[in-house]
């Protein structure tokens, strides 16, 4: 049978004891026959609070550090050193951009620091292999860009996305795979590229198998003179945090700085994808970038160029909120970072992603904040 709610006694006739809160005739726990005191609400209560502060408050620390992180005024001189990138989209390759387009390039690119141009022209195929019908019209851009911006390199970007986070993906793991990006850094350099740019994500931190094929794929740029470039994942904020947002998430996001050494050491150009961080607030991510910047420098050897990335890009999701993850508040911490580590460093840069989401004030901040030419 159901239960049933107790009967609620008779209300008593006479006064209230002394210790009772309320008026005479009130009625108290300790007259309720049948019903204890509700200590248990007390005890979730108290539970659901430890567990806000555990949460909150190191986010509110860390928060608060960024912020001060972000204060101050950066050295004189950390402006551009004419070593930034930018990093173009596939049209310019399969044939949809013509020659009025590089030349309105060339007028956009006028006056910069702009010297490499990361030129989209993949991806791989998950066997590593690439298609010369992915890029048909390189031959045309780069002739086109050598004649109308002299100067400026052309980089051909590669990428694909890594197993073991997705079920079909490239796996660097395999000897044949790494076999056959190889070659495909051969063919395409043949096209006539300045250079290559690798994107491999999501790389975990520690891979050996892509610090073997960085090996290889160096050997071969060193030997026909020309760079080899790749986009970074971002530095522990924290030591280790890697491991542990890894094996919350199954996604670890972010590289050891030691891993970023080493990474960095195996090639001539380094680009820290310092977007899509989670900050909320312009002063929290500029403060992060600032770290990240301090970070990188600490590890990347003076003959690498090292590339600090900057959201041409506007998108609100988890990870990214357009508010906060602005260009003047990412080349502001790139200039603390710098002044606070290494004002001087000649080898080193801003890349600019992406520009087909690029905005008149994202090119006005660009060149007023880090350009700064009279």
């Amino acid at each position: 049978m159901p239960r049933t709610e107790p009967t609620e006694p008779a209300e008593p006739t006479g006064p209230a004891e002394p210790d009772d809160p309320g008026s005479a005739g009130a009625e108290t726990t300790r007259d309720r026959p049948g019903k204890q005191p509700r200590s248990w609400k007390r005890r979730l209560t108290w539970a659901a609070l430890a567990v806000v502060l555990v949460v909150l408050v190191p986010l509110l620390v860390a928060g608060t550090a960024l912020r001060i992180n972000f204060t101050g005024d950066p050295a004189d001189g950390t402006h551009t050193r004419d070593r930034d990138a930018l990093w173009l989209g596939h049209a310019w390759v399969d044939g949809r951009k013509k020659d009025a387009d590089v030349t309105a390039l060339a007028r956009r690119l006028e006056g910069t620091g702009i010297r490499d141009l990361y030129v989209h022209s993949g991806p791989l195929e998950h066997d590593g292999s690439l298609p010369k019908s992915r890029y048909p019209r390189a031959r045309w851009l780069i002739e086109s860009v050598h004649r109308e911006i002299p100067g400026v390199r052309v980089q051909a970007w590669l990428g694909d996305i890594l197993a073991p986070e997705h079920p079909e993906a490239l796996h660097l793991e395999r000897a044949e795979s790494r076999a056959a990006i190889l070659r495909s850094t051969r063919e395409i350099l043949d096209t006539g590229y300045d250079g290559v740019h690798f994107d491999l994500e999501p790389l975990h931190s520690g891979d050996g198998d892509y610090l073997e094929l960085l090996d290889a794929l160096h050997r071969e740029t060193d030997s026909r003179n020309v760079p080899l470039s790749v986009a970074a994942h971002q530095i522990d904020p924290l030591p280790g945090f890697h491991s542990s947002w890894g094996a919350v998430t199954g996604h670890p996001k972010w590289w050891s700085q030691e891993f970023f050494g080493q990474v960095a050491r195996r090639v001539d150009q380094i680009a820290v994808m310092s977007y899509d961080t989670m900050q909320p607030l312009e002063g929290t991510y500029g403060g992060y970038v600032a770290q990240q910047t301090a970070l990188a420098l600490e590890v990347t050897p003076p003959g690498t160029d090292l590339l600090m990335g900057l959201p041409f890009f506007k998108e609100n999701r988890f990870g990214h909120w357009a508010h906060a993850e602005t260009v003047p508040a990412a080349v502001r911490g790139v200039r603390l970072g710098l002044s606070r580590t290494d004002a001087d460093r000649a080898r080193f840069g801003v890349a600019l992603y992406v520009d087909f989401a690029a905005t008149e004030a994202d090119w006005t901040a660009y060149r007023e904040d880090w350009v700064d030419r009279p």
